[in-house]
């Protein structure tokens, strides 16, 4: 029999090797980025509501960019009449509501620059670079101010990718991504980072009731967000001009034009609007947009999204049982 060779036992890592390699990998990340992190702090509401004091630890947010714009969730600053940051140093500085997006549940604030700088070096920023690609089972590193303690670390895993959550109009928030970096109430707004300190999605909620559930809204959303926040001070997306609700379609009607299970039917539509003027009618049932099958508003929403205004769109409809094609050309809403 021959002996075990020495080198192999040698080159085995030991659990406690793996768990301090672990550790420094996280340390590594906090390091890296924690520099970046602040507490957001909000006060009144907007005129016309009930004035509310500043309650500290409100939720958490990152410096994107190196003149001082700060990434956060909508729901912690939007409506807020006083917005405070208080960095990693310790120091609380004002901010303003630079651009806000309710519909992917992120907002900017603008701070003065000198004053998110650590002594003379240069402002602390995170990137957020929409061509990196998360992972299931990669490590997920979330810094926040959970419950107001300020620059809290938790670690887990990306547990999966491409949920859907409904952000605050009701639109559908597609491809975030869920994790198991425990979370509380102060993390929102915080970062989701990766193994080497890179911005994977902005942390937005976690289910009620639950253990180990987190969601952040992934970095690819986030960065064009971050792009139309940048240039217009809000998101601009194309609109159609229809009030609309989801609607089953008769098996019949669909079997015999070869449709899903459902469609859009237009149930308002807007004076001067793109529909207006392409001719939609109550009662329509738009089951196509382009060459995207349409059935339901959030399919509808999607592919909206991905559409430039002003260029024109051939889209299905389904009219008294009868398919027709019908020429619209979207606007920015």
């Amino acid at each position: 029999m021959v002996a075990d060779d020495p080198g192999d036992v040698a080159s085995t890592p030991s659990d406690a090797d793996l768990l301090d390699a672990y550790s420094r990998a996280v340390v590594d990340v906090v390091d890296r980025a924690g520099a970046a992190v602040v507490s957001i702090e909000v006060g009144g509401k907007i005129p016309g509501t009930r004035w509310r004091t500043p309650t500290g630890g409100a939720g958490s947010g990152f410096v994107v960019t190196p003149d001082g714009y700060v990434m956060t969730n909508s729901h912690v600053v939007s409506g807020q009449r006083e917005i405070r940051i208080r960095t990693p140093s310790g120091e609380t500085v004002d901010g303003r509501l630079a651009g806000d997006d309710p519909a992917t549940d992120l907002a900017l604030v603008r701070v003065e620059p000198s004053a998110l700088a650590v002594g003379t070096n240069a402002v602390p920023y995170l990137p957020v670079d929409g061509a990196i690609t998360p992972r299931v089972g990669q490590l997920a590193v979330a810094i926040g101010n959970p419950l107001g303690f300020e620059s809290t670390v938790s670690t887990g895993v990306v547990s999966a990718l491409g949920r859907s959550l409904r952000g605050k109009s009701n639109r559908l928030i597609d491809g975030v991504i869920q994790h198991t970096a425990p979370l509380n109430p102060g993390n929102s707004g915080g970062p989701l980072l990766d193994g080497r300190g890179r911005v994977l999605g902005v942390n937005t909620a976690i289910i009620a009731r639950s253990q180990g559930i987190g969601f952040a809204i992934a970095v690819e959303t986030a960065a064009w967000v971050l792009s139309q926040l940048l240039a217009h001070g809000r998101v601009r997306r194309a609109w159609l001009g229809i009030g609309a609700a989801n609607r089953p379609l008769d098996r019949r009607l669909a079997y015999h034009h070869t449709l899903g299970r459902a469609a859009v039917e237009v149930q308002s539509v807007e004076s001067n609007s793109p529909a207006s003027r392409a001719g939609l009618r109550d009662g329509d049932l738009v089951v196509r947009f382009a060459d995207t099958p349409i059935g339901s508003i959030d399919a509808l929403h999607r592919a909206l999204r991905s559409w430039p205004a002003d260029k024109a769109a051939t889209i299905g409809v389904i009219r008294r049982g009868v398919a027709i094609a019908v020429e619209i050309t979207p606007v920015w809403a």
